[in-house]
């Protein structure tokens, strides 16, 4: 040009987002076999405990005491940390880095292998010591042996097992995951009925029975992983970072061996953080738990009814939350950050639709949910007085969590942690006021529980919008 200036960069069009019932279509497709999966574990769970009161009170107690670290296991390993994973390898492979993909999984490998160690030491060396401080000195000693079964032998098999499937979920083979989950699953319940009773090994037989069907599901996980099975190959060496491209860049064939902190940074920058709100999320049980103590044990025990179906909206928002992951994870990386939200709210749609029905069905008719957890009238009572004010929250519960694990894809988790936080403030902060201060009693903390769980949905999705979910300013800038 006549003035030496460069004609001014237009900027394309960002591509039109699919429309809804496409999106739909894509979550349910990934959705339905890992909500398959969820479902089957949640029902092989509700069996321990009858297996469990079948050895008597006290190998009850000691199940009911190990059942916390037992879920928070489960919820870091595959939600948490595996969602991390998910996260990272879908970034990848949607930006078509899949050389960096493939160095991912012996990073995620490494990570589970620390994770488990921890369990492992923790509550297998020290069983009778951490149990003790919750239970109680007789329920520790129950459940001694079965814990150090379940996370002794069991801790690192269980952390390889889920993370290996997420590899599978990042590369989009949710079905193929949950094949091998499954199957694991469906031969848990049998086994440890067979070393808990036949056996006679008792309590212990069930830790012993978790350890096998995890080992059983990691060689099979690992060999589905080495073969392929997420659309690529692991590789166990890391290209050095001149070798990708770029200016300066020298031979492609010089490797070094092959961990990276930047790797472990994709996984733990999400990971992290929601283990962090994993056990935010127990925390809050175990801190209302606390409060309602004092009101006696029909009390705890009607508020425990409250708190499994709490509990139940997880599996069912893990389902879909996974496909989310997945599918805002690819999006991201690709950096259509449109289809990226729409995908959320799709997921959110998906979720709110599955968990509503459970909510209004348990606001509606709370007596009758809660006559079939317990036969004491006392508990009825005040459980069916619990049920008619959380009910109507847990559908909003659903949907936040959907969301949460929209937002680990998307890599924007500073909102989710902000709700967590919110939730815990109101539960216990709000419940003090409510219930004590206000002199509402066990109605306040019943409603400042319902208040978390309803702060904590509308915060997570209030952050599912243009102004925090898009490109930072610099990578907008880097287009022009």
């Amino acid at each position: 040009m006549a003035d030496g200036l460069a004609p001014a960069a237009t900027l394309a069009p960002p591509p039109a987002a699919p429309p809804l019932p496409t999106l739909l279509r894509r979550v349910l497709t990934l959705a339905a076999p890992t909500t398959l999966v969820a479902a089957v574990q949640s029902l092989c769970q509700l069996v321990e405990p009858w297996l469990a009161a079948r050895q008597g009170t006290a190998a009850l107690a000691g199940w009911a005491v190990v059942l916390p670290f037992a879920l928070l296991l489960q919820q870091m390993s595959t939600g948490a940390m595996g969602g991390g994973v998910v996260s990272a390898i879908a970034r990848a492979l949607g930006a078509n880095r899949r050389e960096e993909a493939s160095a991912l999984v012996l990073h995620a490998v490494v990570i589970a292998l620390g994770f488990g160690l921890v369990y492992a030491v923790l509550l297998a060396g020290f069983p009778r010591e951490i149990l003790g401080l919750i239970g109680g000195a007789e329920a520790a000693e129950a459940a001694a042996a079965y814990c150090a079964w379940l996370f002794g032998a069991g801790a690192i098999p269980a952390w390889l097992a889920n993370t290996l499937a997420s590899v599978l979920r990042g590369g989009g083979r949710h079905a193929l995951a949950s094949r091998v989950l499954l199957i694991a699953w469906l031969g848990y319940v049998p086994l440890a009925w067979a070393l808990m009773e036949p056996a006679g090994l008792g309590l212990a037989g069930a830790g012993i029975a978790f350890a096998l069907v995890m080992t059983a599901a990691t060689a099979g996980m690992a060999a589905v992983v080495l073969a392929g099975g997420a659309g690529f190959r692991p590789t166990f060496r890391v290209p050095l970072a001149s070798d990708r491209g770029g200016p300066g860049a020298r031979s492609v064939n010089r490797w070094r061996l092959p961990l990276e902190r930047a790797l472990f940074g994709r996984i733990l920058s999400v990971g992290l953080i929601a283990c962090v709100m994993a056990t935010i999320a127990n925390l809050t049980t175990i801190l209302v738990t606390a409060r309602i103590a004092q009101h006696g044990a029909a009390a705890v025990a009607a508020y425990g009814v409250s708190a499994r179906l709490e509990f139940l909206m997880v599996p069912l928002a893990f389902g879909v939350g996974s496909a989310l992951t997945a599918l805002v994870g690819r999006a991201v990386g690709a950096g259509d950050w449109v289809t990226a939200r729409r995908t959320a709210w799709a997921g959110a749609l998906m979720a709110l639709a599955v968990t509503a029905g459970v909510g209004v069905f348990v606001a509606l008719f709370p007596g009758m949910t809660a006559a079939a957890f317990s036969s004491d009238p006392a508990v009825v009572a005040i459980a069916t007085q619990a049920l008619a004010i959380i009910g109507w929250a847990l559908p909003g519960f659903g949907v936040g969590m959907a969301l949460y694990f929209a937002s680990m894809g998307a890599g924007r988790m500073r909102w989710p942690v902000a709700a967590a936080l919110s939730r815990i403030l109101l539960a216990v902060g709000g419940g003090w006021v409510l219930s004590d201060l206000l002199g509402f009693g066990l109605t306040g903390q019943f409603v400042a529980v319902a208040l978390g769980i309803t702060a904590y949905g509308t915060i997570t999705a209030a952050a599912v919008r243009p102004g925090i979910w898009s490109a930072p300013r610099a990578a907008r800038q880097g287009n022009l």
